[in-house]
């Protein structure tokens, strides 16, 4: 797991071949793990794969040329209807990505989370017809990838500790 972690890289450039659906509902299973407050598990998804609808979602951000390579796309949604605490809820979807691009990662596939697309979040959510309470929080793009990333660099962790105590 902790390989998996570290080598884990956005990969924006996919092969067109076709991603199976139990490979697509595997990867929002292992989303649904993410801890959530009172275990609400306030998310809910989208799978986005027609090229019609992934052509309209890609005019909805500057990263159009990704949601239009992508084999798949899922749109990720916070179920307001279903929160408790807005903070919590926000902090478990992005637990819920980052479980789906490990899960992404680990099968050999790869993916990015796209948030700039949050700029146009109400045109996304008529566009996909989500109920009223559905807020986007972000997309994830995936498919094999046609590109291969090079290590990662993060700062050293003396950069990041405040303080020891």
């Amino acid at each position: 797991m902790l390989d998996i972690i570290k080598t884990r890289r956005s990969i924006r450039k996919f092969k067109p071949e076709k991603i199976e659906d139990s490979t697509i509902e595997k990867i929002i299973e292992m989303g649904t793990w993410a801890p959530s407050g009172l275990n609400n598990q306030p998310w809910r998804f989208v799978i986005v794969k027609g090229k019609e609808t992934k052509d309209k979602l890609a005019q909805q951000t500057k990263y159009s040329h990704i949601i239009e390579n992508a084999p798949v796309c899922v749109a990720v949604f916070l179920d307001n209807a279903a929160s408790y605490d807005r903070v919590k809820d926000i902090q478990a979807i992005g637990a819920c990505l980052q479980n789906m691009l490990l899960a992404i990662h680990a099968m050999g596939l790869g993916g990015v989370w796209l948030g700039e697309i949050l700029k146009r979040r109400k045109e996304v959510e008529k566009l996909l017809g989500v109920p009223e309470p559905c807020e986007l929080m972000a997309v994830i793009a995936l498919g094999k990838p046609a590109e291969e990333k090079g290590e990662g660099r993060r700062k050293p962790i003396e950069q990041v500790i405040l303080s020891r105590r």
